[in-house]
């Protein structure tokens, strides 16, 4: 059990069978009445968040979240499908428990897959992924004063905002967590 004025940033929490990640949290002492802690958490499983309130003296039990190492193998009739990398046992996921992921997903990636009780509540990548544009405008020399950019798609359909000099078969490097481009790889 823990404690509300134990609270962290990052912590997993269990309120009412959720699982619940605290995003951000503070310790509030009025200067009329008790004490509380205001914080936002995340729901794990459906990404909802919401800001929440608790007693000092409240308790919580804590959410322990198994992770393990698997690799993506294919994709067949919308269900994606992993393997665990030590016991080579084979899991598949729907494009609803996989998300935003879908979008930098390619074969034989190695992603880690979180579980609460035997469930699968979420999927973690890597923080960059390195894919190939398969389609973007042709670049126009003389055009880059303001740093201007254009769409272009990468080889999983995801498209991104680029520097005007990007050309097709290029590879670029994009971050997994907010969906932008880094670099040329």
């Amino acid at each position: 059990m823990i404690n509300s004025t134990d609270f962290r940033t990052g912590l997993t929490i269990e309120i009412d069978g959720g699982v619940w990640q605290i995003v951000d949290f503070q310790h509030v002492k009025p200067g009329k009445g008790a004490a509380f802690v205001r914080t936002k958490i995340k729901n794990v499983e459906t990404g909802a968040v919401v800001e929440r309130t608790f007693n000092p003296n409240e308790k919580m039990p804590a959410a322990h979240l198994e992770t393990q190492n698997m690799q993506f193998l294919y994709e067949a009739d919308g269900m994606y499908t992993f393997m665990n990398t030590e016991s080579y046992e084979q899991v598949e996921l729907n494009k609803e428990q996989l998300g935003d992921a879908l979008n930098y997903l390619m074969e034989n990636m190695e992603v880690s897959i979180q579980t609460f009780k035997g469930r699968i509540i979420g999927i973690q990548l890597p923080n960059s992924v390195n894919l190939k544009v398969i389609e973007c405008e042709p670049s126009v020399k003389g055009n880059t004063a303001t740093g201007a950019t254009k769409m272009a798609k990468v080889e999983t359909g995801y498209e991104v905002r680029v520097p005007l000099f990007i050309n097709e078969g290029e590879v670029l490097r994009i971050d997994t967590r907010t969906g932008n481009y880094i670099e040329r790889a």
